[in-house]
């Protein structure tokens, strides 16, 4: 990995970390709500998700790099649970995208740390 496209990864999962952080916690708290109150939060959970896979987009671009192909799968699957009603089970797949960012974040910070940036 290059310099720039590790400044770029490093950027990027930084922002997608905070956003699936977030959304879990976000999740996390759908259960305690009433029924009125879980069809706004799915709303909302459903916008903060797309403007976290928009990210993932923009970061696959440049960073030019297919591990974020994983996380864009997890999070698809975090939707498809979440399209049929079992908001709750989102959480596992939203954790597991985390993963791979963090991983994605691990290796670019070794790039910038070898070439003496961090």
């Amino acid at each position: 990995m290059k310099v720039q496209k590790a400044v770029m990864a490093f950027s990027q999962s930084d922002k997608i970390k905070s956003g699936l952080i977030w959304v879990s916690q976000a999740i996390e708290l759908f259960a305690g709500l009433s029924i009125t109150e879980q069809q706004g939060a799915e709303r909302i959970i459903k916008s903060i998700i797309a403007m976290i896979t928009h990210e993932v987009h923009l970061a696959r671009k440049l960073a030019n790099d297919v591990s974020w192909d994983e996380v864009e799968k997890h999070i698809d699957m975090a939707m498809v649970m979440i399209n049929s009603n079992m908001v709750q089970e989102s959480g596992f797949h939203l954790t597991r995208s985390l993963s791979q960012v963090t991983s994605i974040a691990h290796r670019s910070m070794s790039v910038l740390k070898d070439e003496g940036i961090l």
